[in-house]
């Protein structure tokens, strides 16, 4: 029987293509930003995604001292935070988190929109940061991809 076979293929280790991608925070919304870096980070993005596999790229954010958030989400929305101990809950605001730890900010954004097991803690490692315009990660040659050409 002279018929056409598909075959699905599945990505392991070994077959991943990892590349570097930087990607400019400055004045993008938090949000829209995040959820193009997760989406980055899982390697949804490529033809060969796999779900239980990491096929995602590593990614650097620089400027995300510079990022903003729209309507009064600055001052009104809460991050919480518990010590464990009675009474030990924290409150704070992107605005003062972003005086504090800029990083946090973005940080926080992306892992909540990552998976919740051991793939996804995996995944955040592959985030790197920064709050200004340097990187540390200048040997790895990343690619500068502007967030619009991501759908």
């Amino acid at each position: 029987m002279d018929t056409l076979s598909y075959k699905t293929v599945s990505a392991n280790k070994a077959t991943v293509q990892k590349e570097w991608i930087l990607v400019d925070a400055k004045d993008e919304i938090l949000g829209r930003l995040a959820s193009k870096v997760a989406k980055i980070l899982r390697g949804k993005n490529k033809p060969s995604f796999t779900p239980h596999v990491d096929c995602g790229d590593n990614v650097i954010v620089i400027n995300a001292s510079q990022i903003q958030l729209t309507g009064n989400k600055m001052t009104d929305k809460q991050y919480v935070s518990h010590s464990g101990y009675p009474g030990g809950q924290k409150f704070i605001s992107p605005e003062a988190l972003l005086a504090k730890k800029p990083n946090a900010v973005v940080e926080k954004a992306v892992k909540g929109m990552l998976p919740k097991n051991r793939l996804g803690r995996e995944l955040f490692r592959n985030l790197y940061v920064y709050e200004g315009n340097e990187h540390a990660q200048e040997a790895q040659k990343p690619k500068k991809v502007d967030l619009n050409s991501i759908k």
